[in-house]
């Protein structure tokens, strides 16, 4: 089984290319924070390159960007390529299968398909509905 579970915030902005035949391809990288301290009293971070494939690439672009908090689900893969120098270099990524946006840094009306909630629909509570009480005698079990 190969399955990453991540939830960090983006190093750096989205990049999106196109292969050959147009197919989009996103990439960014999240930085993970550890659960536990070091010998510093400090919480370390470890920096996971993703890459994003077809449509979920796209919205990944234009959606996120540097800071944005995200949870991503995919699987690890490694490979390797022949550096101009010569030497082999191998590089670790996280494919993603899912990415869920857990703030997007954006202001509100940048292009007119994001609009963030206004601070008055936060303050105001939710409505409920209200429930009946019930005999547990009227229940058939």
């Amino acid at each position: 089984m190969n399955k990453v579970i991540l939830v960090g915030n983006l190093t750096r902005d989205p990049e999106l290319t196109t292969t050959n035949s147009g197919v989009s391809v996103c990439r960014f990288s999240l930085a993970v924070t550890r659960r536990f301290q070091n010998s510093d009293g400090e919480r370390d971070a470890d920096f996971i390159n993703i890459v994003v494939w077809r449509n979920l690439a796209d919205i990944c672009h234009k959606f996120l960007k540097k800071g944005s908090k995200c949870a991503v689900v995919g699987r690890l893969q490694t490979s390797s390529y022949e550096a101009q120098d010569g030497s082999r270099r191998y590089t670790t990524d996280v494919v993603a299968d899912d990415v869920e946006f857990i703030s997007t840094n954006r202001q509100s009306g940048d292009d007119g398909d994001y609009v963030a909630p206004s601070q008055e629909s936060k303050a105001q509570p939710k409505q409920t509905a209200e429930l009946e009480e019930i005999d547990d005698d009227s229940l058939p079990f």
